[in-house]
């Protein structure tokens, strides 16, 4: 059982790093955070298309992550 949980927790780290590294960057460095902040809140600057996709696919590899770490800990100990 914990050897299952080991490898499903790996599949989600691998899954987890590759989506990240997918997604397009949000900011161009200092000026990009501020000006980009106001237009996020605004309202002007929403995910579509494929941004929104990985956008929640990192949501859920990261929700995963959590759970199969902490059973993998309870398993282990």
């Amino acid at each position: 059982m914990a050897l299952l949980f080991k490898v499903l927790l790996i599949i989600t780290c691998i899954a987890l790093i590759a989506v990240v590294l997918l997604q397009s960057g949000r900011s161009a460095g200092l000026s990009g955070a501020i000006g980009g902040g106001a237009e996020q809140i605004m309202g002007k600057q929403k995910a579509r298309g494929i941004d929104a996709l990985l956008g929640k696919l990192t949501a859920v590899f990261a929700v995963l992550f959590i759970l199969l770490s902490t059973a993998v800990a309870f398993l282990i100990k």
